[in-house]
């Protein structure tokens, strides 16, 4: 498969006159002046949300299959699932109408070579302990279980049946489904 075109350059490119966030304002006029109010609602289609890590490397949409409209996604570092993730969710499902919830870390994450030391530089350096934990983690399988445990125990997601998680191998594109009771 063919990549997108790029719309921004590559960190390793030399710059050019503006900025990064100028040269991403610039590539949405351009996508505005051809875009289409697709005239649906907020409610995704397919009633299910993704919660995956933000890793760069990770096109959900094409991974999946999915088209615009198809779902409710929540990405932050290492997918895990955080308090502010369980309100997403709880919005996405008692709002909004999500009834599956899927899962997704992936191999090589940056999660696993941190420790919750990087909370203690970080007061070092600027004053002030992070309120936040860092969830790191060291074995990527169980991690994903323990976040779809902390999906089917709260008391806020009334759709806990429908919870699968996948750890997405960031060099082949592939899937591969973690047994939360393992």
């Amino acid at each position: 498969m063919t990549p997108a075109p790029r719309l921004a350059p590559s960190i390793d490119d030399p710059p050019v006159d503006g900025s990064v966030i100028d040269r991403l304002v610039a590539a949405n006029r351009t996508y505005a002046a051809g875009f289409v109010d697709p005239g649906m609602g907020a409610r995704p289609v397919l009633r299910v949300a993704v919660v995956a890590c933000m890793d760069a490397r990770i096109d959900l949409h094409a991974a999946l299959g999915l088209e615009l409209g198809d779902c409710h996604t929540v990405r932050n570092a290492g997918g895990v699932v955080t308090d502010d993730t369980i309100r997403s969710l709880t919005i996405s499902q008692r709002a909004l109408g999500t009834r599956s919830v899927i899962l997704i870390h992936h191999t090589g994450c940056g999660l696993e070579s941190l420790t919750e030391e990087f909370r203690h530089e970080l007061e070092m350096e600027v004053g002030q302990r992070p309120a936040w934990a860092v969830e790191a983690f060291r074995d990527v399988d169980q991690d994903v279980r323990q976040s779809m445990r902390r999906v089917r125990t709260s008391p806020f997601l009334p759709h806990t049946d429908d919870v699968r998680g996948f750890v997405f191998d960031v060099t082949t594109g592939l899937l591969r489904e973690i047994d939360p009771g393992s």
